[in-house]
């Protein structure tokens, strides 16, 4: 199983996936971990991948179109392939809570997209075909 990391902080997650039961699994080659730095999708001299919120708010959000186009590049074939053997994953504290039963689906995959970030100005603009492929 392959697990892809989307993040501004890809530094923060090298680290605790070289130790412990994760460590093991990679060394093992159970899975396999790619960290993406979502900056690599940015056009423009700041490398900016978050905005403030549509009418105003507190905190930032992040932008739609690097995630976008960062799936799409590591995601060559999202639309030619069946739902069911990939998972794109939008993680929030706002989200659901990652149990056992998550884990037990999520183990039937080949791969699972990790997207960290606050997004939830924009998720009704996500693609069709990218909401019928993320685990329910």
């Amino acid at each position: 199983m392959t697990f892809h990391i989307l993040t501004i902080f890809p530094e923060f997650f090298r680290g605790p996936f070289e130790h412990g039961v994760i460590g093991r699994a990679r060394e093992s080659g159970l899975i396999q971990i790619l960290i993406h730095d979502l900056r690599n999708w940015t056009f423009d001299r700041h490398r900016t991948v978050d905005d403030r919120p549509f009418g105003g708010g507190e905190g930032m959000l992040m932008k739609c179109e690097p995630i976008f186009l960062a799936v799409e590049e590591i995601w060559t074939d999202w639309r030619r392939e069946e739902p069911g053997d990939r998972a794109a994953v939008l993680l929030s504290a706002q989200g659901r809570r990652f149990d056992q039963a998550t884990a037990r689906r999520w183990s039937g995959l080949r791969e699972v997209f990790l997207i960290c970030g606050r997004y939830e100005a924009w998720m009704s603009v996500w693609p069709s075909a990218w909401r019928a492929k993320k685990c329910p």
